[in-house]
């Protein structure tokens, strides 16, 4: 038979990149489900009176090429220019070797949240790094792996200081000179709590016997570096939190928060190596003392030891998680940026305590010289003592210096309505102060006025840091490489292996979708920069908005929340913001369902709002009597419901519309968590089904990837009512309400999912919804009789994830669901979500990325666990000593003697395990209680780096 160009399907051949079954897999699988065809499985899960009566359309999908040509032209419409504007922001260089070997690779930025420490202890040994390294600089007691930007933390700070705090007042003191975005987004966050913020000059107008805390900055926003050393003792003495938002790099130079006597520390690590991305995604960091480490928001890692008593990581203080606290939670916080903070920890490994010291000690020595510059041509120099910043008075001549700086290709910053900031940073040369001095008029040598270090000697750093000897490893390139290496090769990540995580969505990133994150053009534009020099983003960023509201039935969106907490916090404070706009400010009351995610009660507390609980059925539906009588018995005050759809419990209820017509009939307004949107794209709508207002993860549905627990983007879609309700911000449309410090959050991973919609086009995208319910009802089909499927709708399907009960098997065989995750692991696989929502079970989510073998093999192994069990049941298999009870089976376990009563090979090669690619955890199961017991969360001493201590 000749062949054909014809013969090829271009939409198929455009698709195959996410959608991992082939045509003939799928027709298999359909087989095996008992569906004549994939919209007839469809049909049987997705209600009619919820379905989409329109094909998502918006264009043709492009090639790889074209997107990658598309997304290059977008990008040089932004200017690259070399942005002094500072506030929180600064240039920054990162290392070749972290670049390609960490940001750039698929084994660490495709990795999930490290819940299986058993398989995460690589990304646990570059979070305990971080802690270790902030712990250091700010000289505080313990630090948690990260948070998402400065200002977020300090809103994190200010919370946590009101509930540690002895104090009887609601009045939080902020430094005048703290970032604008900083002040903006604690007035944010305390208003519906009932607390007030007082902004004024610390060393005249704080009174510490009327406030509960106050957070100073560190250096300050206009390049102030004052000690507070005095001003935290007389807060104390009112029993009051000091908080101390403080620059890292500075902090190599400068005396260090802890010395000061501060209780918390927070801040940005940004310019540890990572790029500012028009504003995201960073690492924050929190170090706190001693005594509040319980108290901390976020996660923590923490040093434990395995069933052999080796040395291990994990996250410790886990009851900390929203999951478990919610309504009670004193923060909604439910990922991090470990991505981000692990760069940041390998830029100080890389560069150690005296690279990072001197590169402070030039960027210090060239703010000196240019401020030795500008004062000799007359200008007047504020403050007095800096580190890297200076406020220069332009007597009137501001608008034309800084149009002359931007000719010479720098951004500086317009303070007010006649000064000048100018930041300098890592990225800043020589030529770079000659460049400022001659916008400001002057013709001079860097070598002809060179100025020394400025510090006065009070504020001299004295303390030693980064000693563990991690710190001082021998830097060369090819030991980093190996180091870094070492540790993604303790982990499992989706380029080894499926990652079944149920209401994840672990898909595909495509590495044509994330090439273009460390393109200059994007990466290296400040957020503060003018908006004629990012009209590319503008143009990026419309169109996406543009295509989510289309697949969501919304009317606006804001990519302002980087989290998905963030975008539930910020669509909770739009529904707020109306009714109080529509004269029921009274409005407080949320309805959520017991079976919710915990980050759901949590964001409606921090919103302001009293959250009544809604009973669920039998069935994991929400019981609508009880709906309808709360809702009836709260009507003068209902202000929203919180639901999340497909539920929770992997169905689509046949009741969604009911519930979001009984809020309205009642005055309130429906928010519908989008965590499970991978269902629903192209297939039924929120903003149809009567929702008005979701958060979208888009490091779920649009293929940003998790990152080992971050970065995440949680963007909100709103109905037209909610429009003018959005969070605005202040420095770039002055509107207040910034829940993040960047106007568009993460804007740097935007591209990502822009690529993913523009490759996949509207019917790819429903395709893609067909195939991740067809793999789920697959996954379901194919374990039938081996495990029940907790629940299913009416007609047995279920949504894109299932959850399988596990709980039978421990009053059968004594094992738990925790040994079967373990077990999983000597398969090569990462464990489905555990105990959540229902205790001692796992829901598991395949997604549409997973081709059929990949399936078959998982299905395998977790069947290969059900023989084992009924091994045990029958007698055949000791109850306690078994391959589940001591899964997972490490190297050392094969080394000497071997007296288990199973062979060897039972042990490593289950069913499922690649026997010619078998992963090894690297340690055995680990032991929680002692890790929380003997709570240690910096760098222990590690014999296991002498021989590379310098």
């Amino acid at each position: 038979m000749t062949l054909k160009l014809t013969d090829y399907d271009p939409y198929d051949f455009a698709n195959r990149r996410h959608i991992g079954p082939s045509p003939s897999e799928i027709a298999e699988m359909l087989e095996t489900v008992g569906a004549t065809s994939l919209d007839a499985l469809v049909d049987e899960t997705v209600p009619a009176s919820i379905r989409q009566k329109t094909a998502l359309a918006f264009g043709d999908p492009m090639s790889e090429r074209e997107v990658l040509d598309h997304l290059r032209a977008t990008a040089k419409k932004n200017t690259v220019m070399l942005s002094l504007i500072g506030q929180g922001y600064h240039g920054t260089i990162m290392p070749p070797v972290i670049q390609r070997c960490i940001l750039e690779n698929p084994a660490w930025y495709t990795a999930y949240t490290p819940y299986q420490p058993e398989i995460s202890q690589g990304r646990l040994e570059a979070l305990l790094n971080f802690q270790t390294m902030v712990s250091d600089l700010t000289g505080l007691d313990i630090a948690n792996a990260s948070l998402l930007d400065e200002a977020t933390a300090a809103a994190e700070a200010m919370a946590m200081a009101e509930r540690a705090s002895k104090s009887k007042t609601t009045t939080f003191f902020v430094d005048h000179h703290c970032h604008p975005q900083t002040i903006e987004v604690i007035r944010t966050r305390a208003e519906p709590l009932g607390w007030e913020v007082q902004v004024g000059d610390p060393f005249t107008e704080l009174d510490p016997a009327k406030v509960f805390g106050a957070i100073f900055q560190y250096p300050g926003t206009y390049g102030h570096v004052h000690d507070f050393t005095d001003v935290i003792a007389t807060l104390h003495a009112q029993k009051a939190i000091a908080i101390v938002a403080a620059d890292p790099l500075s902090l190599t130079l400068l005396k260090s928060p802890g010395e000061m006597g501060a209780d918390i520390a927070v801040g940005s690590m940004q310019r540890f190596g990572v790029p500012m991305g028009y504003g995201g995604p960073h690492a924050a960091y929190m170090a706190v003392k001693d005594a509040y480490k319980r108290s901390m928001p976020g996660r923590l890692v923490g040093v434990t030891v395995d069933a052999r008593g080796n040395q291990a990581y994990r996250l410790a203080l886990q009851t900390r998680e929203q999951h478990i606290r919610r309504e009670k939670a004193t923060s909604n916080i439910c990922t991090a940026q470990v991505l981000l903070a692990v760069i940041a920890s390998m830029y100080a490994v890389f560069h150690g305590p005296v690279g990072l010291r001197a590169i402070a000690g030039r960027v210090h020595t060239r703010a000196t010289t240019l401020a030795a510059g500008l004062k000799k041509l007359d200008f007047i120099i504020d403050p007095a003592i800096f580190f890297d910043t200076v406020t220069v008075f332009a007597e009137g001549r501001q608008a034309e210096i800084l149009e002359a700086a931007r000719k010479e290709g720098i951004n500086l910053r317009k303070v007010g309505d006649d000064q000048i900031g100018i930041s300098l940073d890592e990225v800043s040369r020589r030529a770079t102060v000659e460049a400022i001095w001659r916008a400001f008029g002057g013709n001079m040598s860097f070598d002809d006025l060179e100025a020394g270090p400025q510090i006065p000697d009070p504020l001299v750093r004295q303390s030693r840091y980064l000693e563990h000897p991690i710190f001082h490893m021998n830097r060369a390139e090819s030991e980093m490489t190996r180091y870094i290496r070492r540790l993604s090769d303790k982990d499992l990540a989706l380029d080894r292996t499926m990652i079944p995580l149920g209401s994840c969505t672990m898909k595909l990133n495509a590495t044509a979708e994330m090439l273009c994150i460390t393109w200059p053009e994007f990466a290296d534009i400040h957020p503060f920069a003018p908006a004629d020099q990012a009209l590319g983003y503008k143009e990026m960023i419309d169109d996406l908005s543009d295509k989510l509201c289309l697949i969501t039935g919304y009317d606006a969106i804001s990519m302002q929340p980087n989290s998905g907490a963030q975008g539930e916090y910020a669509g909770l404070m739009s529904i707020r913001s109306f009714h109080r706009a529509n004269g029921e400010g009274h409005r407080n009351i949320c309805l959520i369902p017991t079976s919710a995610h915990g980050t759901n009660p949590a964001s409606a507390q921090m919103a302001g709002m009293t959250v009544v609980a809604v009973g669920t059925r039998e069935n994991g539906d929400i019981d609508l009597d009880d709906f309808r009588a709360k809702a009836e018995q709260h009507s003068a005050n209902l202000a929203a419901c919180m639901i999340t759809y497909p539920s929770t419990h992997g169905v689509f209820e046949e009741t969604a519309a009911e519930v979001c017509k009984i809020t309205h009939d009642h005055g309130g307004q429906v928010y519908l968590d989008g965590a499970n949107l991978n269902a629903l794209v192209g297939v039924a709508r929120p903003g149809d089904i009567g929702a008005d207002v979701s958060h979208l993860n888009l490091h779920k549905t649009f293929c940003i990837p998790h990152g080992g627990g971050g970065p995440g983007m949680g963007p909100i879609g709103v109905k037209a009512h909610l429009a003018e309700h959005l969070p605005g911000h202040i420095i770039t449309d002055g509107r207040p309400g910034a829940v993040s410090a960047a106007p568009f959050g993460s804007a740097s991973i935007l591209p990502i999912s822009w690529a993913y919609c523009l490759m996949m086009g509207g019917d790819g995208l429903t395709q893609a919804t067909k195939i991740a319910i067809l793999s789920a009802n697959y996954i379901a089909a194919r374990l039938k009789g081996a495990y029940d499927v907790l629940y299913t709708s009416p007609g047995g399907r279920v949504a894109h994830e299932c959850i399988l009960d596990t709980r039978p098997l421990v009053q059968s065989a004594g094992v738990t669901v925790d040994d079967v995750a373990k077990r999983l692991i000597d398969c090569g696989f990462h464990a489905p979500t555990m105990s959540w929502p229902v205790a001692g079970t796992l829901m598991i989510e395949p997604t549409e990325s997973e081709v059929k073998a990949e399936l078959d093999r998982f299905c395998a192994a977790m069947l290969a666990i059900r023989n084992e069990a009924w091994a045990i049941e029958d007698g055949r298999m000791d109850r306690d000593n078994n391959p589940l009870k001591n899964a997972p089976h490490t190297i050392e376990d094969l080394v000497g003697p071997w007296d288990r009563p199973y062979g060897r090979e039972t042990a490593i090669f289950p069913d499922g395990a690649m026997r010619n690619a078998k992963y090894f955890a690297p340690v055995n199961r680990v032991d929680n209680v002692y890790g929380d017991r003997h709570l240690v969360c910096s760098c222990p001493p590690m014999t296991d780096y002498a021989e590379a201590a310098e």
